[in-house]
């Protein structure tokens, strides 16, 4: 019985899915038959002129997939996790991630941020990366920009924007080493940059026992933590907010900020805990960071 994993078209998400392929392959001993992927069109991919917080968030990305999935069409989703909103849909379970990779955000158009001219345009979509700029840089100016890896790098390659930042980990998938990476000391990446996530129906036990085989536990266990930060805060696509989780040994260090968003407040915190204990600690930290914050900040963070 072949085994139908859903993805979008993008050229990143079909890497990814392929990856996820010859990892279900190589584990299940299956041939090229037993793995079957299946596109799935989304509004996200379709509507590209407009931010995506303004037209419906991250449901754009995984609705489709989501619908997909509940009505049998597709066993499960391969999705760029940073994509997925943090509360999942009814019916739907997280149940395998792919080996995290590089969580760094790659500079095109300069060296450096620094190196970017006096009042240089930026294209991006992500209210973190704008805010995160222009704390660096107050004198940055930001465009929206969506699309695709290619569609963005011709923006800078044609001199319609000066620059624009995009995730290490999708270029890498995709073989393009263009770009400088930036330093996480100088940019936290978004809440699980660089991780595939696979969802499947929450009742679907035959797929959570195939994709069990596949999950990377430390990946796995970072995101979930960032992903709590994020649900801790309320945030939104409208929220510009960074987190990252890493492993040593059995001691979680996490660091995370929430910003303004033009960059001119940045709350940043810090932590390194046992892992038995960080769920409760990142959620306290989440409490400190928007108690420290200025009634406009925490204004970008919805109630529950």
């Amino acid at each position: 019985m072949t085994f139908r994993l859903g993805t979008r078209g993008s050229p990143l998400a079909l890497a990814q899915a392929n990856m996820t392929a010859a990892a279900l392959k190589a584990a299940h001993g299956w041939d090229d038959d037993g793995v079957e992927i299946v596109v799935i069109s989304t509004q996200g991919d379709r509507v590209l002129d407009r931010p995506l917080a303004e037209i419906g968030g991250k449901a754009l990305w995984t609705k489709e997939l989501d619908a997909a999935l509940l009505d049998g069409r597709i066993d499960c989703g391969v999705h760029s996790m940073k994509d997925v909103e943090t509360q999942l849909r009814d019916g739907i379970a997280l149940v395998a991630m792919l080996p995290r990779a590089d969580v760094r955000e790659r500079l095109l158009g300069a060296a450096s941020i620094a190196d970017l001219p006096e009042g240089a345009i930026v294209g991006t979509s992500s209210p973190r990366r704008a805010a995160q700029l222009k704390a660096i840089r107050p004198d940055l100016r930001t465009e929206v920009l969506r699309g695709n890896v290619a569609t963005r790098m011709a923006k800078v390659e044609s001199g319609a924007i000066d620059a624009t930042l995009l995730a290490a980990a999708g270029l890498d998938r995709l073989g393009v080493r263009a770009g400088h990476p930036v330093s996480l000391d100088e940019m936290l990446p978004a809440s699980a940059q660089g991780a595939v996530g696979i969802t499947a129906r929450a009742d679907d036990a035959r797929a959570a026992a195939l994709l069990a085989a596949i999950d990377h536990a430390d990946t796995h266990a970072a995101v979930l933590l960032e992903r709590g930060f994020l649900a801790a805060l309320n945030g939104t696509c409208h929220s510009p907010v960074a987190a990252l989780a890493q492993f040593e040994g059995d001691i979680v260090h996490f660091r995370a900020e929430i910003l303004a968003e033009d960059g001119s407040e940045r709350c940043v915190g810090a932590l390194a805990v046992p892992h038995a204990h960080a769920a409760d600690e990142i959620a306290a930290l989440a409490a400190r960071l928007l108690g420290e914050a200025s009634p406009a900040v925490r204004a970008l963070f919805q109630p529950a």
